[in-house]
C-alpha cells in the first residue's frame, strides 16, 4: 500500500468524510529538505467531515494527527486543509 493510500484509508475510517483529497506533492520539493527519491515525503490533505463540527482548528489538526498515528513520523511534511 502506498503512503497516499494509507493516509486516505486511515482518514476515511476515522472521519467518514464527504470530501477527501490526498495529494503526494513530493516532486515539487525536489532539492529541498526531506525530499526522497520515489516521493511519499510531502503531502497535501483536504478533508471535509461533520466529525469536525464544533472543534477548534487546533483540535481538528490533533484529531487528524491522532488518526494517522505512526504515519506522521514517516513523512516529512503534511499540509492540512480541514473543515466541516
Amino acid at each position: 500500500m502506498t503512503m497516499t493510500d494509507e493516509i486516505r484509508s486511515r482518514l476515511q475510517a476515522a472521519f467518514s468524510p464527504r470530501e477527501l483529497e490526498v495529494v503526494d506533492d513530493s516532486e515539487s520539493h525536489r532539492g529541498h529538505a526531506g525530499f526522497r527519491e520515489g516521493g511519499e515525503s510531502h503531502f497535501n490533505v483536504r478533508i471535509r467531515s461533520d466529525a469536525f463540527q464544533g472543534q477548534s482548528r487546533v483540535a481538528r489538526h490533533r484529531a487528524v494527527h491522532a488518526a494517522l498515528g505512526d504515519v506522521v513520523p514517516r513523512i516529512h511534511a503534511l499540509a492540512l486543509d480541514i473543515d466541516v
